[in-house]
């Protein structure tokens, strides 16, 4: 099956992670989250992978691979990852948890 041109992303407190196809609506891909809940979604700024913020890392899944295994994972937080983003050439991440601390990770 052919990669959707625009994709949604959602996941929540069912240790899940979907993929939609924007315009029809259907779900071509789930991703079990066993590890915690999922806090927050953010997908680079190349559109290449999703990075999932949970308690208390961040996995790095490819968008285009149907691997549910993440690529990278990030693992230095001690409590809830709350905030993820990406610096616009997508070199650095972002990072913010309820430990208390804001981490800036080099991709």
């Amino acid at each position: 099956m052919t990669q959707p041109s625009v994709i949604l992303a959602t996941a929540s407190y069912d240790h899940t992670i979907r993929f939609w196809e924007a315009k029809s609506g259907r779900c071509y891909r789930t991703i079990q989250y066993p590890d915690s809940q999922v806090n927050r979604l953010e997908i680079t700024p190349d559109k290449r992978y999703l990075a999932a913020a949970g308690n208390p890392h961040i996995r790095l899944f490819d968008i285009n691979s149907s691997s549910p295994q993440p690529v990278m994972s990030y693992d230095s937080h001690t409590n809830n990852v709350m905030a993820v983003g990406f610096q616009c050439d997508g070199k650095w991440m972002y990072s913010g948890s309820e430990d208390g601390t804001v981490k800036i990770w080099d991709l």
